[in-house]
């Protein structure tokens, strides 16, 4: 077998074809040498960028295959038994899931007994009683309010050493609960209470307490409120009621309680009198037709009806007017003025009533009446009007009622009117004056018209037997207690309100025609030989006592060797009475107990400013009479909730924000059927739709508990009374949470898996960077810890807020990534102190941040590693709040970066709208050494943060290099950022020239102070210094602002 080789057969190549193939060869070798150089030239742009624009394509691709091979499962968080720690999932999950994170943290806190407070302890006292919720009631947004402020507080003292105690309660709310059940049993059976008797009444509400009591607590752990639910109380169980009764007594035997008949506001729908606080009045201008309960038709408001008596003995007649034409059917007498010479010949004589043939007599009162007002006389109804009240005890005048306890005529108003509903008979009295010639005239009239605040009927004052408090010596010592700061009102701006109202108390009508509360502890003596056997007939009959064998051993003194009957007085308290004790009686009052002793009084009660009188008052006078000491030492007073229109929430306008639809989210649908299932009238029900589909088009996304929190503290500004909640802020809030969670990912990547914490953090070897997190972190903590002392909470969450989102996220992170992009050796040191300087950061923001969004926190902080031989908390909540480190501190450093971030800044905001990832070339004009080195030092950093491609320091003798957009930093430094063919220099002539504007208003108005009268005898010289510093800087500012225009001005051709 022979062998060949290839060249032993190949042709000749003749010339042309041998030069063809050189120039193919040639061709082909500058490609390459082309392709390489390329290759090269893109390898170093890459290494250049390296240290800001990320992984290279290889670590992507590596990142890829990583994805490709993950499981699912890693990143879901496995079930966890009630009680027991959460098991978090093997990885941390890509996305921030508020359900996901809110799972299983409350009841491992509770049964590790993290809530609960010990009278024993040594620690300090930090006490809130929870302002107790009605016992059937749902959570509503001001309750998301009140928690969302006290758990702030009480986690943050709790984290910073106190024996901190959040008592949690609920209230019987006896209107509140009477009128749910009753409207239960007139839907369900079509019975009123009285149909099925006291007894079975109150059973059925106890039925409804056990199953829809428990409602609100599960929302309020919900809302993470860390309460110490071993201390839970519920106004009307046995310890409570007892206290009620107790202080019931003792405030009779002081003197301060007595039973009187008095004008009271009577609710004509309950059947009960109401004390002033619950009555809100509608100022009505000018002739207004309302809606009233019970009644199908509107009833006429805002009118003055004049008609006239006839005198006896043919005298004629006399006119008067009123606004309640029904109430003259209750007239006893006729005031006119005693110099009133109109009425002079009348004095003494009598008016002849036109329906009963009542003699009505016509007396002088010159307190009550103006002879200027109308005609001068005045028709007087001692039993329905609070100034004819006075009148006719003055004049010792017959006080007739003429309603029933339902408000409709009774016997005493006359056969033609009897039975009637009251505002039926407003119109059959006009009618039936008008047939007798004796009606005049109506007019517009402006008045207040009181309404009930929980039925909204209109009030009616009537005349019943009541007991009272009276509130005369405690009111003055609740004005002495705030005056002498014993108890402090926050904000201020409420104390004039707390002053005004205590110095003008009345007497507070404490018993209630209700039969859902506290019975009054009072019995009725009635004795065998009684001719008139009337329960309450003689007010010296009545023995206050705590039980009834109490009650007869003092009848058996007070009428010995007598046979009598006890009954105890049916009525119940007034709600507000059991709640005045509240902050004395979860505390086990009025027995001695330990919890009083450790306890009492209380640190602060948190509430809204709309119950300062309701409820603050009367806890401080109760508080102070029956305690010894005052029941709080400050009192927190939160805005109320508004819409986002600012509109007060109502049912009627579909404006209400249930708080468990915001942290699990609803849609429109949901939103729209819940409406359709409340008891909205049609007409209110189109109004309410419109309002849903306007303001949540998509509904309400998913916030989670955390955010809503976070939400509501930031909107408690000291400056407002009224807080307009946007649900668009809370998702904002939600969607931060996000970003907490990317760093904490980012964060344990770069920390790695086997990086151990060190026990303490050396500052002095850090990278400038580092020290700087480190000083803006101090800053944060003392902002934030100053303003919870303060009680300004919205400031706390704002200082917290700016430093994870502005220098932690946007710099600090951002700024040490290149450190991470390969394994150099170059930074390794860097590495290390970035890794220490972002553990504790992380460590500290999360405890920081805890008080405000528990959930995340908890979440967030159990995952990052813990240090070596440390005997860290098993909980954050339980870890030490953070206070500020000294050494961490470095105002040079913080200026110097400031300097650098104002720099990155303003290159941002001259790179042009379409420029997405280009990277321009930039160039600083640095005016003096100090602001060049300090841009020099900071050089990488600006170049990584603003993502130019350079940064070159140019001095004042330096060119300005051309087509470039230019801002000032301040007045030693200016940027430049070269856009080349992308340069429009009428778009940055218009941003100097709003510059110019900006630092020319602020120059004017520095000057006119400076220029102000006074200002050089009595502003201080170190103000002055200040103030001509800065006002040498604005013109240096304006002259550089000058020299660009100039150049952009020679760029256009402008003269």
């Amino acid at each position: 077998m022979s062998s060949v080789t290839p060249a032993a057969d190949a042709q000749p190549l003749d010339e042309k074809e041998l030069e063809r193939k050189l120039k193919k060869d040639q061709k082909a070798k500058e490609k390459e040498e082309k392709r390489l150089k390329a290759k090269a030239k893109e390898a170093a742009r890459l290494q250049a960028q390296a240290a800001s624009d990320g992984p290279k394509k290889s670590e992507k691709k590596q990142r890829k295959k990583a994805v490709e091979d993950e499981n699912p499962e890693d990143f879901i968080d496995p079930d966890t038994p009630h009680g027991q720690k959460k098991f978090l999932a093997s990885q941390m999950a890509k996305q921030y899931s508020p359900t996901a994170v809110e799972k299983s943290w409350y009841s491992w806190w509770e049964s590790s007994g993290y809530f609960g407070a010990d009278a024993a302890s040594s620690k300090p006292p930090f006490v809130i009683v929870l302002p107790p919720p009605n016992v059937t009631g749902a959570l509503h947004i001001g309750h998301a309010l009140t928690v969302a402020i006290e758990d702030s507080m009480i986690r943050w003292r709790r984290m910073s050493g106190y024996n901190a105690l959040w008592v949690p309660g609920v209230d019987h709310a006896g209107i509140a609960t009477q009128v749910v059940v009753e409207k239960k049993l007139m839907r369900e059976r079509n019975l009123t209470r009285h149909d099925i008797g006291r007894e079975e009444f109150v059973s059925e509400v106890l039925k409804w307490k056990d199953e829809y009591g428990g409602t609100i607590l599960n929302q309020l752990r919900r809302l993470g409120a860390s309460l110490d639910w071993s201390r839970e109380c519920f106004t009307m169980d046995k310890p409570r009621s007892k206290a009620v009764t107790e202080a019931f007594v003792r405030l009779y035997k002081q003197g301060l309680i007595y039973r009187d008949y008095r004008l009271v506001n009577w609710d004509c729908t309950l059947r009960t009198a109401i004390s002033d606080v619950e009555v809100d009045y509608l100022e009505i201008k000018e002739e207004t037709m309302l809606k009233v309960p019970g009644y199908n038709t509107t009833v006429q408001f805002g009118v003055l009806i004049s008609f006239a008596y006839p005198l006896e003995e043919g005298l004629g007649e006399i006119i008067v007017a009123t606004t309640r034409i029904e109430t003259m059917l209750g007239d006893t007498a006729i005031a006119v003025h005693p110099e009133d010479g109109r009425y002079k010949h009348l004095h003494g004589r009598y008016a002849i009533h036109p329906f009963n043939g009542r003699k009505l007599k016509i007396i002088c009162d010159a307190e009550l009446v103006d002879p200027t007002f109308g005609t001068g006389a005045v028709k007087i109804t001692p039993a329905h009007d609070p100034n004819d009240f006075e009148v006719g005890k003055r004049h010792n005048l017959e006080f007739i009622n003429i309603f029933t306890d339902d408000g409709k005529i009774n016997n005493n108003g006359g056969a033609q009117f009897v039975g009637m509903p009251r505002f039926t008979a407003r119109v059959a009295v006009i009618e039936a004056l008008k047939a007798k010639g004796l009606y005049k005239e109506t007019k517009k009239n402006e008045m207040s018209l009181g309404v009930c605040s929980r039925t909204n009927d209109v009030v009616e004052p009537m005349i019943k037997p009541q007991w009272f408090v009276n509130c005369n010596t405690m009111a003055q010592a609740g004005i002495d207690a705030v005056r002498s700061k014993r108890i402090e009102i926050i904000p201020q701006q409420y104390e004039q309100d707390w002053y005004r109202w205590l110095a003008n108390i009345r007497d507070w009508c404490i018993s209630r025609q209700l039969w859902w509360g506290h019975r009054v502890p009072a019995w009725y003596v009635i004795l065998e030989d009684d001719q008139e056997k009337i329960l309450g007939s003689d007010n010296g009959r009545w023995i206050v006592a705590r039980n009834e064998s109490e009650a007869n051993l003092e009848a058996q003194q007070k009428y010995p060797g007598k046979k009598f009957e006890l009954h105890q007085d049916p009525d119940v308290l007034d709600t507000w009475f059991s709640s005045g004790l509240f902050p004395l009686t979860v505390l086990g009052w009025p027995d001695d107990t330990a919890d009083l002793k450790a306890f009492y009084p209380g640190s602060v009660l948190e509430t809204g400013h709309d119950i300062i009188f309701f409820w603050v008052a009367r806890m401080v006078m109760m508080g102070m009479q029956l305690g010894g000491d005052v029941p709080f030492e400050k009192v927190y007073l939160h805005p109320m909730i508004r819409d986002a229109h600012g509109r007060k929430m109502s049912k009627s306008l579909g404006n209400v924000i249930d708080p468990v639809d915001v942290i699990n989210g609803i849609s429109l649908d949901g939103l729209l059927k819940r409406l359709k299932e409340g008891n909205l009238d049609p007409n209110e029900l189109n109004i309410a739709t419109e309002g849903k589909k306007k303001d949540f088009p998509d509904g309400i996304a998913e916030c989670g508990t955390d955010a809503l929190r976070f939400a509501l503290v930031s909107y408690t500004s000291q400056q407002s009374d009224k807080i307009n909640l946007d649900i668009k802020r809370v998702v904002g809030y939600r969607q931060w949470c996000n970003k907490l969670w990317n760093a904490i990912r980012f964060a344990m990547g770069k920390l790695g898996n086997h990086y151990t914490p060190p026990a303490t953090i050396s500052v002095t070897t850090m990278p400038p960077i580092c020290k700087w997190i480190l000083s803006v972190l101090n800053k944060a903590i003392g902002k934030t810890v100053t303003s919870l002392e303060a009680y300004k909470f919205s400031d706390a969450t704002s200082a917290i807020y700016s430093w994870w989102q502005y220098q932690l996220c946007d710099v600090f992170i951002e700024a040490i990534k290149p450190y991470f992009f390969n394994d150099s050796q170059e930074f390794e040191s860097a590495r290390a102190a970035s890794r220490d300087a972002l553990w504790v950061c992380l460590d500290t923001g999360l405890r920081l941040l805890h008080p405000f969004m528990p959930y995340v926190t908890e979440e967030l902080w159990q995952r990052l590693p813990q240090p070596k031989d440390s005997c860290r908390k098993d909980s954050i909540m339980v870890s030490e709040y953070p206070s500020v480190v000294k050494e961490w501190t470095d105002d040079k450093l913080e200026n110097e970066i400031d300097i650098a971030l104002d720099t990155v800044n303003k290159l941002r905001s001259l790179k042009p709208p379409s420029d997405t990832n280009e990277r321009r070339p930039a160039f600083a004009l640095c005016r003096g050494q100090e602001i060049t080195a300090t841009i020099q030092c900071y050089q990488s950093l600006v170049v990584s943060l603003s993502s130019t491609s350079s940064l070159k320091i140019l001095t004042e003798n330096d060119e300005t290099p051309p087509d470039c957009a230019t801002a000032v930093v301040n007045k030693d430094l200016s940027v430049y950022l070269q856009l080349q063919g992308a340069l429009n220099a009428e778009v940055e002539l218009e941003k100097l020239r709003k510059k110019r504007e900006e630092i020319q208003k602020l120059q004017h108005a520095l000057s006119q102070k400076m220029e102000a009268s006074g200002y050089k005898e009595k502003a201080p010289q170190n103000v002055q210094e200040e103030d001509m510093r800065k006002l040498t800087s604005f013109f240096e500012q304006l002259e550089i602002i000058s020299e660009a225009e100039k150049k952009l001005d020679a760029k256009t051709g402008n003269n």
